[in-house]
């Protein structure tokens, strides 16, 4: 009789750790948009540009080295030693941000150092462990779940970090979110231990050369790579200036933390959903659907009375829809490509995703401070979504030929 697996080894602490571990990297950067105001007020005189900036300059810093961090655990560390060292310099990263004195001080801590530090802890790498460690017949399912960890941080972090900031000066709160970010470090031990024998890289024949010449040469994943520029471009500018945005109708910053909080509720929901669904329908399908009815809220929301039942009403509606892209987006290149490179592959479509999200951010509070408003911007995202929608829909969604069944 075979003998039983040890509970520490099951590959549910996988998943279960890997969804803590994003909810805690991706919450804290949902969270920096509460962190706007306190922050601009202490080190910049309230000008929101700066931060703005510093918030961009990370998204930007981490789709640019994510496809470097994800070829170096792929080829040589393992994505355990990635996860722990990602962790540990994220954490150090926001710790510096506590005692930032100046707008050069946020460029280093928000941008580039937690910048690099997240790429070594985000989503690429966690999903690339999940789709190892998953049973094939549930992976689109278990990256569905772990992508939903992410907004679940939206649905835990962001009202906490809230609670810390009314009741504490912003320095303070800041140090309890880098010890929060320090707990990645033990976990992404445990899921090594846990994941067994699945992440071994010696038994895979491809090259890492082989499988970037692979996609290169695959017309559908630089569709899905440029899709993936819209998720970023309207995600990242709603999550961080949604606060300021209500502030400037006289809704409040409050309405807007319990917007951003209810976002992380209801992706929860649709992420997963997307995932299941994504076993059983083309994803690429869903992904048209999915960026058009992102653009469609995004208008009925800007162009009606604003209200806190009508931001409550887009928080849901959004939110449904919110990062149900990512596990489907990921799911693709698994299906074209296989889950041995999934990390590098899935990197440069998370490269383009961070490229939008960086540009947006900072436009986002360039046209604020340029023009009082952020109504020209809001216009921009929702074409965003027309066009990505487009970009879905010659992608041809098989195996490439390397791992086609033979007839």
């Amino acid at each position: 009789m075979p003998q039983p697996v040890p509970f520490w080894k099951n590959p549910i602490i996988v998943l279960v750790l890997c969804t803590l571990m994003i909810l805690i990297s991706y919450g804290t950067r949902q969270s920096f948009g509460f962190f706007l105001i306190p922050i601009s007020e202490s080190i910049s005189n309230g000008r929101v540009e700066p931060f703005s900036f510093a918030v961009s300059l990370q998204t930007l810093i981490i789709g640019l080295s994510v496809p470097f961090v994800s070829m170096i655990a792929d080829k040589w560390l393992g994505p355990i030693k990635m996860l722990v060292m990602g962790g540990a310099l994220y954490a150090f990263g926001i710790f510096l941000l506590s005692n930032a004195t100046s707008e050069l001080h946020l460029a280093l801590s928000v941008g580039v150092i937690s910048g690099l530090a997240a790429a070594g802890c985000g989503l690429p790498m966690l999903l690339s462990v999940v789709s190892r460690v998953a049973p094939e017949k549930q992976r689109s399912l278990w990256m569905g779940i772990v992508s939903a960890g992410g907004t679940g941080g939206q649905m835990f972090l962001v009202p906490f970090n809230t609670y810390l900031l009314a009741r504490m000066d912003w320095t303070d709160a800041i140090m309890i979110v880098a010890a929060t970010i320090f707990a990645i470090v033990p976990m992404a031990l445990i899921v090594g231990n846990a994941s067994g024998d699945a992440l071994d890289q010696k038994k895979d024949t491809q090259t890492l050369g082989q499988a970037l010449r692979e996609a290169r040469a695959d017309r559908g994943y630089w569709f899905l790579c440029l899709g993936f520029f819209t998720c970023g471009f309207q995600v990242q500018f709603v999550v961080t200036h949604l606060p300021k945005y209500l502030d400037d109708t006289g809704t409040g910053v409050t309405i807007g933390a319990h917007a951003i909080a209810l976002i992380g509720l209801t992706n929860m929901i649709g992420t997963a959903i997307a995932g299941k669904l994504g076993g059983h329908f083309q994803k690429k399908n869903l992904l048209v659907f999915l960026y058009v009815g992102r653009s469609v809220i995004m208008l009925a929301f800007f162009v009606s009375p604003i209200s806190q039942m009508s931001v409550y009403i887009f928080a849901s509606c959004i939110g449904l829809l919110w990062l149900a892209t990512v596990p489907l987006t990921a799911g693709i290149v698994s299906t074209l490509f296989g889950p041995r490179y999934m990390a590098t592959l899935y990197a440069f479509a998370f490269l383009s995703h961070q490229i939008g999200g960086s540009l947006s951010t900072w436009m986002g509070g360039v046209i604020r401070d340029a023009t009082g408003s952020y109504d020209i911007w809001w216009w921009v995202i929702i074409m965003g979504g027309a066009l990505a929608a487009l970009l879905h829909l010659p992608i041809k969604e098989r195996p490439v030929a390397r791992l086609a069944q033979p007839a």
